[in-house]
């Protein structure tokens, strides 16, 4: 499982106070030298994190890309270690409660923690194996093989027979399908079945 991270910015001891006690803590911290840093960072996924800043009066918070709630500054220091845990985690916790509440696909909005999918205020209720199913052909954009499903999506088991898989989608097609009108939420070829 990946760790939820926090980004630092222009905060070098505080980094390095968290990176000598990571092994005890819930999230991965990186740090970055300046706002421009981070910015043009290579691999700036925010989806589960946190950035952390000294002061709240930094650039990048009128950066249209960055969510302002994805923002914390530490304003009341000196602040004791397991204090500024116990805030961060407090923090990762309702961003990925946040997260989890509104994912897009398609033109669908998936919330993890309702177990909904929802389009055009209509909401359907999914199973866990559904939202798994959906979540793995959305993160891969060409078609997976019932094969490659039922390894990664099952965790594959020699008890497993391929037409549990196929069964599991049909009945997720037909439920969109039902509720939404729409066949072509996940579309099948030759190759596997996909989310375009």
């Amino acid at each position: 499982m990946v760790k939820q991270t926090i980004h630092i910015i222009d905060f070098k001891i505080l980094y390095n106070i968290l990176d000598e006690i990571k092994d005890y803590l819930k999230f991965q911290v990186l740090h970055y030298n300046n706002e421009e840093n981070f910015l043009n960072s290579n691999d700036l996924n925010l989806n589960d994190s946190l950035i952390l800043v000294k002061s709240n009066e930094k650039a990048f918070l009128n950066n249209k890309k960055i969510d302002r709630k994805k923002i914390f500054s530490i304003l009341n220091y000196p602040i004791t270690i397991d204090k500024l845990v116990e805030i961060l985690n407090v923090n990762l916790i309702k961003q990925k409660y946040n997260y989890q509440s509104n994912i897009d696909i398609k033109n669908y909005q998936l919330n993890l923690n309702s177990r909904t999918i929802t389009k055009d205020k209509q909401n359907l209720k999914l199973t866990q194996k559904e939202i798994d199913i959906i979540l793995f052909l959305n993160d891969y954009k060409k078609p997976q093989k019932v094969n490659v499903l039922q390894n990664k999506v099952w965790g594959y088991s020699l008890e497993l027979e391929t037409h549990t898989v196929e069964t599991h989608i049909y009945r997720l097609r037909k439920k969109i399908n039902d509720k939404f009108k729409d066949s072509n939420f996940i579309l099948s070829n030759d190759e596997g079945y996909f989310i375009e």
